[in-house]
């Protein structure tokens, strides 16, 4: 028998406990940790206890707040904590600070995309053989975050009021203001106008059977406290991985872009394993709300501050895709079209989404 969310509340003591060793384990490769083997492995084990930690907060939080907003909340929390890992990157003055913030945010919409909504389609095709979603909801999503995507990281390249792919200062101002105001309005669908249209099917018939297992507002709280702690080693973790990380990736002679990549895919495991057990118990429509909400989310907080920022500090700020990323960006909105128009799903289209998945980490790698 499937278990329920709700029983999330269990072993209180243990998670919390473990969420503020994660911050002590942070603390530790902080201020004692060296580049080497024996402190790499431990920053992985820390950040493997940090994610499922923020994994069980976050489904504590949906049990008290409902699947919509749970979602929300994880996916705002951890998209607030890497637009500041991105902005602490920016200030590094590289020559990669002025691309960081458009190879995280493109490397996290694919990720969310292709990687965590193919998992679980695939995951929860091959357990429950076709499983269904809110198709109004869905799209609305998928909607939103394709203009974001366009607004942001594609039509940088055909503007010519500054050379390159660039906005000039008005342009960024205008791109941020309109990726907030998209947003800012599909937050209200979810949470106001059109609530149904995001709720996992059938949840209003379920939610009174189960309500006497609702965590107490004290303990959503304390986990909402938790999930920052642990999502705040996530991100912190993370970057203190980075040298190691961008160590194996010129051994193996790939772009130094791919560093984005595999930080993009460390920042958002507690969203992949949150969504990934969502489809495991026949939850889908969570699952999408937390990979199409977080790419949204990413993109319209992440883009306006950058934007602020590099306006203030005189910085630049490069967003347009190449070529070959905005074919990877093209071939995703219309397999999503494809695959989530009908409001039921298989595990065909999850490994569709998979196969995608790994060309782009292949010809990123090996371009």
């Amino acid at each position: 028998m499937a278990s329920s969310p709700y029983k999330a509340a269990a072993g209180l003591g243990v998670s919390h406990a473990s969420s503020f060793l994660t911050i002590v384990a942070l603390g530790v490769v902080g201020i004692f940790g060296r580049q080497t083997l024996g402190w790499t492995l431990f920053a992985v084990a820390a950040l493997a206890l940090a994610v499922t930690t923020a994994v069980h907060h976050a489904e504590v939080i949906a049990a008290r707040v409902g699947p919509t907003l749970g979602a929300l909340v994880l996916a705002l929390a951890v998209t607030a904590i890497e637009v500041g890992l991105i902005v602490s990157m920016m200030t590094n003055d590289t020559p990669d600070s002025a691309v960081v913030a458009r190879d995280t945010v493109f490397s996290a919409v694919i990720i969310v995309t292709n990687g965590i909504l193919g998992i679980c389609l695939l995951v929860g095709g091959l357990r429950f053989k076709e499983l269904g979603f809110h198709a109004g909801g869905t799209n609305s999503l998928l909607a939103v975050l394709a203009v974001l995507s366009g607004l942001t990281l594609v039509l940088p390249n055909y503007t010519i009021s500054t050379p390159g792919p660039v906005y000039n200062s008005a342009q960024l101002v205008f791109a941020s203001v309109a990726s907030l105001a998209l947003y800012g309005c599909l937050l209200f669908a979810q949470t106001r106008t059109h609530k149904d249209y995001f709720e996992p099917p059938g949840a209003a018939e379920t939610a009174p059977q189960a309500e006497h297992a609702l965590p107490t507002p004290g303990m959503a709280w304390l986990s909402f406290a938790c999930l920052m702690l642990s999502l705040v080693s996530v991100i912190g973790l993370a970057k203190k991985l980075s040298p190691a990380i961008e160590a194996g990736i010129d051994a193996v002679g790939a772009p130094r872009a791919t560093v984005g990549i595999v930080i993009a895919l460390l920042v958002l495991a507690p969203e992949m394993f949150a969504a990934l057990s969502a489809a495991r118990h026949n939850r889908l429509q969570t699952s999408l709300n937390l990979a199409l909400g977080s790419g949204a989310a990413s993109i319209a907080l992440t883009i306006p501050t950058v934007s602020a920022f590099a306006i203030v500090t005189g910085r630049s700020l490069v967003l347009g895709l190449d070529s070959k990323n905005i074919v990877f960006l093209t071939l995703t909105f219309v397999t999503s079209g494809l695959t989530l128009g009908r409001g039921s799903s298989t595990a065909l289209q999850g490994l569709t989404h998979l196969v995608l998945l790994c060309a782009f980490l292949a010809f990123s790698f090996v371009p």
